[in-house]
């Protein structure tokens, strides 16, 4: 332990004027890289835990240290306080730093630190348990004066407490269904009707035990139309508490956070006053210390209405952007300083908000698949650069994407004089960043921010519910990128030396010349494209694809290993990589996947016609059939959990039930065969 004077750790606290010599992050990917990031810059020794999904994983190489904690399942690893406590304990760790999700924001964790006399760089357990519980946090609100939605909260509510509450006040409807413990909106449903909220409540219990191990639910109105803003907190121990300015997040999709930025393009300056005010008697009154987050719900009527949300007992995911616009102030070492006993150094009238930042999750997902998470190995990764960029990740190329953890893979920040500004230099970044192997968002970010609402800084957290953004690019795209493939396949077959005898080229020669080459692409949806290279690309060539008419196009390997394609005089550079025999590549914010058919006889298909597949991997927590059922269409038959994830799989069409193939607990590969059907008679 460093110290400006001598000093003494005692009940997990130290004295004021020290700082920690050894710190251990009890987290994984790009929060544990973020936070050793900022230990390294202190001369703080690091140490990382991981489990063993996470053996290679990029937070684990750049730590001081690093201790295997147990298996890939989160329960039995970076969930298990014991393990996370014994692992501190070995490596003479003197503090810990949470992240987010996992243990930040419990309080048995907090106080098991204190017990062994290890500092929990986050807020006391009672600060954690009166505002990390919605019920106990919206009560809080209430006694500082904060505005909150009208609704039912309070301890150990029961289902028929909620329907007599639904049935006492038919015009709550739309009501908000939440945990009352943990966030990221698990746990969480807007529920239109009463007819919907018996259905609504169990699946929201049965998301919240999963999550959270808590299944206490509470219920308040729907803002419909509604902003999201949130204020960041910082808190010391000596009775200081400021706000950092504002963060809108109100572009959300599935109550998850999909863009976010600081300042709020709607908030005036009056209101982010009383925002901050707000949230730092929220702070007091809680016994608050450490760097937090209340949430706010404003109304897009009426801007200057704002109500008490939630608060997370945390750093968040989105705390760049605040970072950023607070002339680079590390919220990471104001948490360490405040941990360690320091008083703030930043008074209110500090704070000045400076240009505009906004955040992308660039995340694992199918667009093409509902935006299920996605898995995989990540064949090439390259983050963005340039003035203003800034990305946080804890992936690189040869990663692996597994389903045991949530999908975010990177975050992308970017920073202007203004928002305009800030706006184009993260669609410049996003248009630059390549992710080949795994499934991303990238590119429905990239048309997102093109949406003409979301350049006005005018929408609400229903934008991308209602189909702003269309999920996929269009069909010229992936034509455009399927002509690309078939010219680096057609260059692969050229030898190096271009001066090289006709006959030893691998591509066919005919009496009147070259021979076209032709090849079947199969894209990621299934659909096979036939395509004709007629010509030397290098000295252009006609592709045809389909019963399309050929187009003129030529291509040039770079020494980067990319490809130099122009198709009707438009040029661009394409990035390549070959996953698990799949053919990928990326030009622009959209990466494609290509398999290149070989001719051989195609085996029967995995699943008969009439059985229930896995459409991606992961556990089932529910099974609602059994053999010899009758099930009508749209009837949930498996619910399955992936990627912190419910994903609910319902009958296709009026069936018997024939077999029933899996059991709660069970882990499922993608296309795996869960229930067999026969068509009803």
């Amino acid at each position: 332990m460093s110290a400006v004077q001598e000093s003494t750790k005692e009940e997990g606290t130290l004295q004021e004027g020290t700082m920690f010599s050894t710190v251990l992050i009890a987290n994984r990917g790009e929060i544990a890289v973020r936070v050793i990031k900022t230990l390294r810059r202190l001369g703080i020794r690091s140490v990382a835990i991981y489990s063993d999904a996470d053996a290679d994983a990029v937070h684990v190489r750049e730590a001081d240290e690093a201790v295997r904690i147990g298996p890939a399942v989160a329960s039995e690893s970076y969930l298990s306080i014991d393990k996370v406590l014994d692992a501190a304990v070995a490596t003479g760790a003197e503090a810990i730093h949470p992240g987010y999700g996992f243990l930040s924001e419990n309080a048995e964790f907090a106080r098991a630190c204190k017990e062994r006399g290890i500092v929990f760089i986050g807020p006391p357990a009672e600060a954690m348990e009166a505002l990390g519980d919605k019920v106990r946090a919206k009560l809080a609100a209430e006694a500082a004066d904060v505005p909150v939605l009208p609704g039912l909260q309070r301890d150990d509510l029961t289902d028929e407490d909620i329907l007599g509450f639904a049935d006492e006040h038919p015009d709550a409807f739309p009501l908000m269904v939440k945990a009352s413990a943990g966030g990221g909106g698990r746990g969480m449903r807007i529920v239109p009707t009463r007819g919907e909220l018996p259905a609504a409540l169990e699946a929201a219990r049965r998301e919240a035990l999963s999550g959270f191990g808590n299944d206490a639910l509470l219920v308040e109105r729907y803002v419909e139309r509604a902003k999201h803003i949130e204020v960041q907190l910082l808190a010391d121990a000596h009775g200081h508490a400021i706000s950092l300015g504002e963060r809108e997040c109100s572009l959300q999709r599935r109550h998850q956070k999909v863009v976010e930025e600081s300042p709020s393009p709607t908030v005036t300056p009056e209101v982010r006053e009383a925002l901050g005010a707000a949230a730092v008697r929220l702070a007091h009154e809680a016994g608050y210390v450490g760097a937090g987050t209340a949430e706010f719900i404003v109304s897009s009527d009426d801007p200057t209405k704002f109500y008490f949300l939630e608060v997370n007992a945390r750093l968040q995911v989105e705390h760049p952007v605040t970072e950023l616009v607070n002339q680079d102030i590390d919220l990471v070492e104001q948490q360490l300083l405040v941990a360690a006993g320091h008083p703030l150094t930043i008074a209110q009238e500090d704070v000045n908000l400076t240009g505009w930042a906004i955040e992308v999750r660039l995340c694992a997902e199918d667009p093409a698949n509902g935006f299920l998470p996605a898995t995989g190995k990540i064949g090439l990764f390259r983050a963005p650069t340039g003035p203003g960029i800034r990305v946080d990740t804890g992936f690189e190329t040869g990663s692996e994407v597994t389903p045991y953890y949530d999908s975010l893979l990177a975050k992308v920040i970017a920073y202007g004089k203004d928002r305009e500004q800030a706006l184009a230099r993260l669609t410049g970044a996003l248009q630059n960043l390549r992710v080949l192997g795994v499934t991303t968002n990238a590119g429905f970010l990239t048309r997102l921010l093109a949406v003409p609402e979301v350049v006005a800084g005018d929408f609400d957290t229903g934008l991308i519910e209602r189909g702003a953004a269309e999920s996929l690019p269009p069909q010229s795209d992936l034509v455009e990128a399927a002509i690309a493939q078939a010219l680096a396949e057609t260059l692969a077959l050229e030898p190096a030396d271009a001066a090289a005898d006709t006959w030893d080229r691998l591509v066919s020669w005919r009496i009147d010349g070259r021979a076209p080459v032709d090849l079947e692409l199969e894209t990621a949806a299934g659909d096979v494209l036939a395509i004709s290279v007629d010509g030397a690309p290098g000295a252009g060539a006609v592709v045809t694809v389909g019963e399309d008419a050929g187009v003129g196009a030529s291509a040039v390997a770079l020494a980067d290993g990319r490809t130099r394609v122009v198709t009707g005089g438009r040029a661009r550079r394409w990035d390549h990589a070959t996953v698990d025999g799949r053919r990928w590549l990326g030009a622009g914010g959209d990466a494609f996947a290509f398999q290149l058919r070989q001719p051989v006889v195609e085996s029967a298909a995995a699943a008969a016609e009439g059985s229930l597949e896995a459409p991606m991997p992961g556990t089932v927590i529910a099974v609602k059939s059994a053999a010899g059922d009758e099930v009508q269409e749209g009837q949930v038959l498996v619910v399955l959990e992936s990627m912190k994830m419910e994903i609910t799989l319902t009958a296709p069409a009026d069936a018997t039930v024939a077999d029933v193939l899996v059991g709660v607990g069970d882990s499922v590969s993608q296309g795996q065969v869960l229930v067999e059907l026969e068509a009803a008679a």
